[in-house]
């Protein structure tokens, strides 16, 4: 039996299948008040996360909550490749929908697989483009070390993380939607007939953890996130490469145990992955607001707001006594008009006599700053988007369908920018079909002369990991 002090916490190793999990571990604690690390070993070294992967296939769907373009009760529809995922999962039937909220809670609690594809395919169009989308997410929050190739964390490859990336996302968690983290220590809930329980065995056990997530493969060993608040000790803790789910959590708790009275009982500026309230979400915009921002002139006023400090956010996330006060402090007395806000009040206010857009959007405050997949002023020359209802006709080129008509804009508007010369003439639209119970946005582009141009554009989106054909317009 060979055993070794790893920062106060012993480790054993009683076999070769042990040995195996040793040369997989990786382990790392941080102070959630301050950013300060408290143990670390193999953190930066790249690990296959599994399970954990549903923790940024979270982080997308509040994501597009916080922007409206989902809800709770939003219905998403499994497709017979979600449905097909291998367990854990729902079991759900090809066809069907289950809500975002029920998305949620099968993710925490029992971890299923289908239920995550059904998600990504929502958000996304389908699981690879999603997983696009999860990855440059991962860049924006500082994960330099994770790349996802799918939604739940089965086996691939090419799936890697670290385990500072994973403590990454569970604070960008936490702080960037407090409202929706509740749902990490959710210990069961209701499925149609059947109580699901939740895999995380520390909720409970251990003084003050309220989440985050689980997750095993054969490669990954038994990985696990957690987060700690205990008075205002508050800490993040991954281990990685457990051999076993009670080594794990054991291991866990012994971390906890003996790193959580070292954690600062202050706040203080070093946040691990800064988030803009003012950034909030996927930039995307349904047709109208697209054309609209087009539109907006090259010169407008910039509002000037009081933008929360780290310390006012870090205490909003952890419920801190502090953020009443705060609130009091750095709420307006009319909170600024910008960007989609902007435009909505620009096109209520283009119906109503004597009104124009032009002349709303030129008075209303918008951010000069770019809005990532929206035409702005730099994009104005491209042709415009083409409305759902107008008349297309020659040739078109699709690249996916899906349940949400901002996901397809969206969608075609990354598209274009990746083709590049391909696209240059062509014309992104969405076309509205029915689907069962449900209703899909065909993500087209249009303005093909004739099929060997179409199929030449569709060559070109094709080298750019985009699936695509060409069909005529009529």
């Amino acid at each position: 039996m060979a055993a070794a002090l790893v920062g106060g916490v012993v480790m054993v190793a009683t076999s070769a299948s042990a040995q195996e999990s040793a040369e997989r571990y990786a382990a790392f604690v941080i102070d959630a008040n301050n950013g300060k690390v408290l143990f670390s070993r193999n953190a930066d070294d790249r690990r296959y996360p599994a399970s954990l992967t549903k923790m940024m296939t979270l982080y997308m769907l509040f994501d597009a909550m916080e922007s409206g373009r989902a809800t709770l009760s939003t219905p998403m529809k499994v497709s017979a490749y979600a449905a097909a995922r291998p367990p854990s999962k729902l079991g759900m039937k090809v066809g069907s929908t289950i809500s975002v909220e029920e998305g949620i809670y099968a993710l925490v609690t029992r971890s299923a697989n289908d239920a995550a594809v059904v998600i990504g395919e929502f958000l996304g169009g389908t699981e690879s483009r999603f997983a696009d989308m999860m990855t440059a997410k991962a860049r924006k929050l500082g994960m330099s070390r994770t790349t996802f190739q799918n939604a739940n964390g089965l086996p691939n490859d090419a799936q890697m993380t670290t385990a500072r990336d994973m403590a990454t996302l569970g604070i960008a968690l936490r702080e960037h939607f407090p409202q929706y983290y509740k749902y990490f220590s959710t210990r069961s809930f209701k499925f149609r007939g059947q109580t699901i329980g939740n895999h995380n065995r520390l909720l409970g056990r251990v003084d003050g953890v309220d989440g985050i997530k689980t997750g095993y493969i054969n490669k990954s060993g038994f990985n696990l996130v957690t987060s700690v608040v205990r008075g205002d000790r508050k800490l993040v803790a991954v281990v990685m490469g457990g051999r076993t789910a009670r080594s794990r959590d054991d291991h866990m708790a012994e971390l906890v145990k003996q790193y959580l009275p070292q954690t600062s009982t202050r706040s203080s500026s070093a946040l691990i992955a800064a988030y803009s309230p003012s950034a909030r979400g996927p930039a995307v915009a349904s047709h109208a607001e697209t054309v609209a921002m087009a539109a907006l002139p090259t010169s407008v006023p910039v509002p000037t707001r009081r933008i929360s400090t780290i310390n006012q956010r870090v205490a909003e996330a952890y419920g801190s006594n502090a953020t009443g006060a705060m609130n009091a402090i750095t709420a307006p007395s009319r909170r600024p008009v910008v960007g989609r806000d902007a435009i909505r009040e620009a096109l209520e206010a283009n119906d109503r006599p004597g009104s124009g857009v032009a002349t709303a959007l030129a008075a209303a405050p918008v951010p000069r700053v770019a809005i990532p997949n929206v035409v702005t002023e730099a994009a104005a020359a491209e042709p415009a988007m083409v409305a759902s209802r107008d008349v297309v006709t020659g040739w078109v080129v699709q690249i996916a369908a899906t349940p949400a008509e901002a996901t397809a804009y969206d969608m075609l508007s990354e598209a274009k920018q990746r083709a590049g010369s391909a696209l240059a003439g062509a014309r992104p639209f969405t076309q509205a079909v029915a689907s069962g119970s449900q209703t899909l946005y065909r993500a087209r582009f249009a303005g093909f002369a004739d099929k060997a141009a179409a199929n030449a554009a569709c060559d070109a989106l094709k080298s750019k990991a985009y699936a695509c054909y060409a069909i005529a317009a009529n």
